[in-house]
């Protein structure tokens, strides 16, 4: 069925979404002009406004609306020397909603992946190694995911931390809180045995 120019441009609009399909988009679209034209008002002025003024952080690469985002100019987390590398802003979040850690961050924005044309530059790497150079970082912490990518990743930042002398540890894996041991699949439970300790 054919929709006017402006129906089917707001349609594809909704399917540059992440798991966003054909119907999907249709039916958000429809939702907004039948029930919520407020709403879409209203989301279309925070996405300009995002779009316009949200970037990556100078220092972190996490996004930011200032210069700097607001972990990185926290001067007790800067002094702990703690630097956390990750793959995404959501793993940031993931991490401060734990309370636990309290340094600082490097986003990579992705993973090193030479088949999709992502190398060292496309994620940052000579910013991360000019950072590790420059501040003043006593442990780089590797929370990259455990894939095959991520833990290319880790394994190419980690040989960049050896070679500037810097010590460097990897996000423990195992058994989660909770889990039961025949739920748990054999490679993290094998990973589990391997990395066991004391108590």
């Amino acid at each position: 069925m054919k929709f006017s120019p402006l129906i089917n441009e707001l349609i594809e609009s909704f399917r540059c979404l992440p798991g966003v399909g054909a119907k999907s988009a249709q039916r958000m679209a429809f939702a907004l002009l039948q029930k919520n034209r407020s709403g879409a008002l209203k989301l279309s002025a925070a996405l300009h406004d995002a779009m316009e003024h949200v970037h990556h952080c100078q220092t972190c690469r996490n996004f930011t609306e200032q210069t700097e985002c607001e972990i990185c100019r926290d001067e007790q987390r800067r002094a702990t020397g703690l630097l956390c590398i990750v793959e995404n802003p959501q793993d940031v979040i993931a991490i401060e909603q734990s309370s636990e850690f309290k340094g600082c961050y490097f986003v990579l924005m992705g993973r090193l992946s030479p088949i999709d044309g992502i190398g060292p530059a496309e994620i940052g790497l000579p910013l991360l190694q000019q950072r590790l150079t420059e501040d003043d970082v006593k442990e780089a912490i590797l929370a990259t995911n455990f894939t095959m990518e991520g833990e290319a990743t880790a394994f190419y930042i980690t040989e960049m931390c050896k070679q500037l002398q810097l010590p460097v540890t990897r996000l423990a894996q195992g058994v989660p809180i909770g889990g039961e041991l025949e739920q748990v699949d054999s490679n993290t439970l094998g990973r589990a045995f391997k990395t066991r300790s004391a108590i």
